[in-house]
């Protein structure tokens, strides 16, 4: 069997393993959860400016064409496709990582992967992330962010704890 063959095949395999399989499924369904309260919220904010929720959190769009937290944002295309396109390579090297990981990983890779699935879906349909959750004490904001920043910020935790209780385990 010519050796292209084989490492195709087995990289199919690997892929449809029932450990992906679940990983994937977790992936697909917080990206329709992200996907979900997008549209919600750029439904609502069409008709309306902001939601009160209370007096430390409310809802106001923000069209964020950075990258997290609105970094890096900037009005040219040039620096936009670049970073689109550097986001894109880091999901697909984060699929491999879910495909070579070990279970816990692969779903601390899948929260990762599908907030990151939001926002770049964002990116290529809207040209901007709408980020809408505004958190604040009196007149201090932090960064406005949306629900797939939370899957990604939870994810990008609990791998970095998992790797410190890692290496306590060793000593």
């Amino acid at each position: 069997m010519d050796i292209t063959k084989k490492l195709n095949k087995n990289l199919i395999y690997k892929f449809i393993e029932k450990n992906n399989l679940i990983c994937f499924f977790i992936s697909a369904l917080l990206f329709f959860l992200d996907r979900i309260s997008k549209i919600k919220v750029i439904n609502f904010q069409l008709k309306n400016d902001s939601y009160y929720i209370n007096d430390y959190i409310n809802f106001q769009l923000i069209w964020n064409t950075g990258i997290g937290f609105g970094l890096f944002e900037s009005n040219t295309s040039i620096i936009y496709n670049l970073i689109t396109f550097l986001i894109g390579c880091i999901l697909i090297f984060i699929v491999y990582l879910i495909i070579k990981s070990n279970f816990l990983e692969k779903i601390l890779f899948s929260l990762v992967f599908a907030g990151g699935l939001g926002n770049f879906y964002d990116r290529l349909v809207y040209y901007a992330v709408p980020d809408f959750i505004d958190l604040h004490y009196e007149n201090f904001h932090w960064f406005t962010f949306n629900v797939a920043d939370i899957f990604i910020t939870i994810g990008i935790i609990l791998l970095i704890l998992k790797e410190l209780i890692k290496k306590d385990a060793k000593f």
